[in-house]
């Protein structure tokens, strides 16, 4: 089956041996996650088995061709007998750890071949490319000049290191993508089936499609809504996308700025919590903080983003006088609201888990067990006409919500179980189920790229640590850039750009985070910031040249050249760069400091740095700026992200003296045109 007539297609034009696999893979991480039968290492090595074996049923060698099947099921099951091998003989390569027989060696090779092959067929050369090059490094690099070189590894060593033990292919982000993210990627698949996506839609259309520039506005409001449940950038641009894209075009926008304004909102949605491109979840275990700590240092900056984005979006439609669409056109906001309102209770559950404490795995459970008891139950009251039956449920689910704490995972289950029942005697109730089952389905599909890239990623996690690379490159970012950290954040800023070209978003944090960030760390920059400065520049690669994956992934449905996109896109988010640079001058932007007032102080400085840049980049406020008055916009925006003596003093000054005489000229220009 072809990615774009299989993957793509609706799950019930699926084949049943495909269809029925994607659903024993989410039993199974839904089983794992709840009850922990197996071991940490078993449960990365299913997963991992499950991984390679959707891959080679779904995706072909090349092409669109449709896989051959009997090979298909021969690569497929050699990746799950290597899953095998590591439940059935875990005690002995305990025992033995690091040195492996002839078998182990065989079954480590054949684990190595494919994981390539398969991050090959889902993601194309880019990333196998890079993991190879890194892979030629642990072999060979110790035949490299200067401080390059290592100190040598067999390849036996290597094997051991990527394809046995928690350092390769089995590392952290195998275990996070076989707990977390696969429990977040279902979370969103099934409030996806529940109607989610429109209720975000219609609440953005009710509250922006009428005003100035409203359909970009609503394409950005929308993106950031769904990246609160999805993470993805390129998803978030081919749903939102087949909307709001042709909704611009309708209303007088260029079709590469329609296709970059939803390629910059979407590509936000993964710097926007909870979810975070399920990233949150991997910085958290790779710097051991708690995960409300990573949540709470990307609120602002993620909110900032968006904002630089609407406010770019605002001065272009005013610049080129464009219009929303009539009110009375619009859905009303609160009405949609009203309407789905529950599906929003297992979102509001979930974040309040999250930032209570609890544990992601956790929240992920009951998160995803309340969104399935939300539809179900709902099915059986929409069908019923009672008063009272509705007031039991509704008073049942507020019982569930409140005591979650304290029932245990298996009656959450039995609710589950019961509700699954009634639906099944219901008249509609089969349609609901069978929404529950392709959610199921959908879920095990979107978790292929992002579990395959987190399975590939492990070649450059295992031999980074094992030959110490990232901290020699560290020492030419402080080398070149001595002791001025601006410039060690352009070089930093540019090696996360080129180090994320045409990567998805967890491998590319994963590679950053790896080579770049220890360079800022060793500035003095707080870990949690340094992580999040890389994040935020590596994620930014999907809209900058010559890749820009979200820019070519909105361009078919703007009919536009994605390269356009691209350029369009990099202009929409000028502003958003400046987020990271404040934070790292002054972490109160990502609420690292002890005072409130510092934040906010930070907040409003951003705000403003971020107004003045919009201006110098559209050249628009109330009309059309001069030049002059664009690089006064510059200066001031610039002078309020240095950190130095009266620089914010003047920022500040500049700033509030060229809108004041800028509002001056366009009330003088007004009156001379009526006169």
């Amino acid at each position: 089956m072809s990615e774009s007539k299989g993957l793509h297609a609706s799950p019930s034009e699926w084949p049943k041996a495909l269809f029925y696999t994607a659903l024993l893979f989410s039993t199974y991480q839904i089983i794992t996650a709840a009850f922990h039968p197996v071991s940490s290492q078993v449960l990365r090595a299913g997963h991992v088995g499950f991984l390679l074996l959707m891959v080679f049923l779904c995706y072909p060698a090349r092409g669109n061709d449709r896989p051959w099947q009997p090979m298909a099921w021969l690569l497929g099951l050699a990746g799950m007998a290597t899953a095998f091998y590591q439940w059935y003989f875990e005690a002995d390569l305990v025992q033995r750890s690091g040195d492996l027989t002839q078998t182990d060696l065989i079954v480590g090779i054949t684990l190595t071949v494919l994981v390539f092959e398969a991050g090959r067929r889902v993601m194309g050369i880019a990333l196998p490319l890079i993991c190879a090059l890194f892979l030629a490094y642990g072999l060979f690099g110790e035949y490299l000049p200067g401080d390059f070189a290592h100190r040598g590894y067999g390849f036996d060593q290597i094997i051991n290191q990527l394809s046995f033990g928690t350092e390769g292919f089995y590392g952290t982000p195998t275990y996070v993508s076989a707990t977390y993210i696969f429990l977040f990627i279902l979370f969103g698949s099934f409030l996806e089936q529940a109607g989610m996506i429109k209720l975000f839609t219609d609440f953005a259309m009710g509250l922006f499609g009428h005003k100035t520039g409203g359909p970009a506005k609503v394409s950005v409001v929308s993106s950031a809504l769904m990246g609160t449940i999805t993470g993805s950038g390129v998803a978030n641009v081919v749903t939102t996308g087949q909307f709001t894209i042709p909704l611009m075009k309708r209303f007088g926008y260029k079709p590469a700025f329609a296709g970059a304004v939803e390629a910059t909102a979407s590509m936000g949605g993964q710097i926007m919590p909870p979810v975070m491109g399920a990233v949150a979840f991997i910085m958290a275990e790779t710097i051991n903080v708690p995960y409300v700590e990573v949540a709470k240092a990307a609120l602002i900056p993620a909110m900032l983003y968006f904002f630089a984005v609407f406010w770019i979006v605002h001065l272009e439609a005013r610049s080129k006088g464009l219009k929303g669409l009539p009110k009375d056109q619009c859905p009303s906001a609160w009405a949609s609201v009203k309407e789905r309102w529950f599906l929003l209770v297992p979102l509001a559950v979930l974040v309040f888990l999250l930032f209570s404490g609890r544990t992601p795995m956790f929240s992920g459970t009951v998160g995803l067990a309340l969104t399935a008891i939300v539809i179900l139950g709902s099915a059986i009251i929409l069908k019923a006409n009672s008063f009272w039956l509705r007031a039991v449920f509704w008073i049942a689910l507020g019982v569930l919500c409140a005591g979650f704490f304290q029932l245990g995972i298996g009656v959450i289950f039995g609710v589950i179980g019961a509700l699954v029942v009634a639906c099944w005697f219901i008249k509609g109730g089969h349609d609901t189920l069978r929404a529950c089952l392709y959610a199921l389905v959908e879920g095990a599909r979107h978790a292929i790229p992002v579990g395959i890239a987190c399975v590939l990623v492990g070649v450059i996690i295992g031999i980074v640590s094992l030959t110490g690379i990232a901290s020699t490159f560290a020492g030419y970012i402080l080398a070149i850039g001595e002791n001025n950290l601006f410039l060690s954040l352009l070089l930093t800023m540019l090696t996360c750009l080129v180090l994320g070209m045409g990567i998805p978003t967890i491998p590319n944090y994963i590679i950053t985070s790896a080579i770049a960030a220890p360079a800022l760390e060793q500035l003095g920059v707080p870990l949690i910031v340094s992580h999040m400065f890389v994040f935020y520049f590596g994620l930014m690669a999907d809209l900058t040249p010559p890749v820009a994956l979200a820019c070519f992934a909105a361009a078919p449905i703007a009919r536009e050249n994605g390269f356009k996109i691209s350029l369009w896109a990099i202009r929409i988010a000028a502003a958003g760069f400046v987020v990271p640079f404040m934070a790292v001058y002054d972490p109160a932007l990502m609420m690292q400091g002890d005072s409130w007032l510092a934040t906010a102080y930070m907040v409003v400085k951003t705000v403003f740095a971020v107004c003045l840049w919009g201006m110098a980049v559209t050249g628009h406020l109330s009309l059309r700026m001069p030049i002059w008055e664009r690089l006064w916009a510059f200066a001031a925006g610039v002078a309020l992200i240095l950190a130095m003596p009266v620089s914010d003093e003047i920022g500040f000054v500049l700033g509030i003296a060229l809108v004041a005489q800028h509002i001056w000229r366009a009330r003088r220009t007004e009156r001379l045109a009526t006169a």
